[in-house]
């Protein structure tokens, strides 16, 4: 398989709302912790709480990572190609 579609995601806590809209959309990706804030989670489903931490998007989900990057109050989602470190969802992205 071409890795070159291969994307990661990451989310910025500092701009985060805590709207919630990435959990309904992604919820095997996203996940609020104590503070409120959305952070990502790993492949095995454990919460990843350090600030900017990234997780490989499995194919069947990115296109719902991809739209919670769209669709996110915060703007705070950021999805980028793993091959070259494109943005290619959220507020960076072309």
């Amino acid at each position: 398989m071409n890795d070159s579609g291969v994307v990661e995601v990451w989310v910025d806590q500092d701009l985060c709302t805590g709207d919630g809209l990435c959990v309904q959309l992604a919820p095997e990706v996203f996940e609020f912790d104590i503070d409120g804030l959305a952070y990502v989670k790993d492949g095995g489903g454990e919460l990843l709480t350090a600030k900017g931490a990234r997780v490989p998007v499995s194919p069947d989900l990115r296109l719902d990572v991809l739209q919670s990057a769209t669709e996110c109050p915060g703007e705070c989602i950021h999805v980028a190609r793993v091959a070259d470190g494109v943005v290619v969802g959220g507020p960076d992205a072309a």
